[in-house]
């Protein structure tokens, strides 16, 4: 059986067997075995494919590291718990912005309090503007799912509906930017997701508690973890099953 994600990362990069053969001083058939029988290179070699193809090691070999292993990785991708979201400092969300190049990518319903910072949507556009790409998730507001929400939440009919559309008219000028998408999902929302590159804040979601006040946390991704990469592959998930949002 192949290894699809190596060979597709291998392609996107523009890199071919040869090429990463040369860079890791290895034979060209050997990188070929590692694409096309699926055989798990030695943990140097591993380290070193990741970082040329800019991928984690668990997404290029799932199965290279012991689950023990990850549990521990794991432990090491969280840089920090807070028990509230809106205890996260600001300095904290500025510099996560402003050190994002790659990926900004949020999964929210509304995400009001983002832009309450007054140049967000300015930091959003120069971002686009720089070849970031921005993927902006929210809730649909008029989703059974949305009115649950705001149910469930004690906030009162129709209110996280409302903040969405609130939100919304503030986020409307970067319908146009070029690099920035914006889509409405119908899911339910177990946590909202702040990714900036290889960095993200996850704000849990508790019952009965608004998300302001559930915990959170700050996540580093390291290239053998699965941590990182699982909140990850659940924003791309969403993603792929969002519609464009309706302004």
């Amino acid at each position: 059986m192949p290894n699809d994600r190596l060979r597709d990362a291998l392609l996107r990069n523009g890199l071919t067997p040869t090429q990463v053969a040369t860079a890791i001083n290895v034979d060209t058939k050997t990188v070929e075995r590692w694409i096309s029988t699926n055989r798990t290179p030695y943990q140097r070699h591993r380290h070193a494919i990741a970082a040329m193809v800019r991928e984690t090691e668990n997404y290029l070999w799932p199965d290279a590291v012991a689950p023990e292993r990850k549990a521990e990785i794991a432990d090491s991708e969280v840089v920090k718990i807070f028990p509230h979201r809106n205890s996260i400092p600001v300095e904290l969300w500025d510099r996560l912005i402003n050190d994002a190049s790659a990926h900004i990518n949020i999964l929210v319903h509304a995400a009001l309090f983002l832009v309450e910072r007054p140049k967000f949507i300015k930091d959003l556009t120069k971002k686009a503007a720089s070849g970031t790409r921005v993927r902006l998730l929210f809730g649909d507001p008029d989703s059974p799912d949305v009115a649950r929400r705001s149910a469930e939440e004690d906030l009162g009919e129709g209110v996280l509906a409302a903040r969405i559309r609130n939100a919304l008219a503030s986020y409307r000028p970067l319908a146009e930017v070029e690099g920035v998408k914006i889509r409405f999902h119908s899911t339910t929302l177990y946590n909202s997701i702040f990714r900036f590159d290889d960095e993200m804040i996850i704000n849990t979601h508790v019952y009965g508690i608004q998300g302001a006040h559930a915990p959170s946390l700050h996540l580093r991704r390291l290239s053998a973890g699965d941590f990182f990469e699982t909140y990850a592959e659940s924003f791309e998930t969403v993603w792929h099953k969002s519609v464009p949002a309706n302004f």
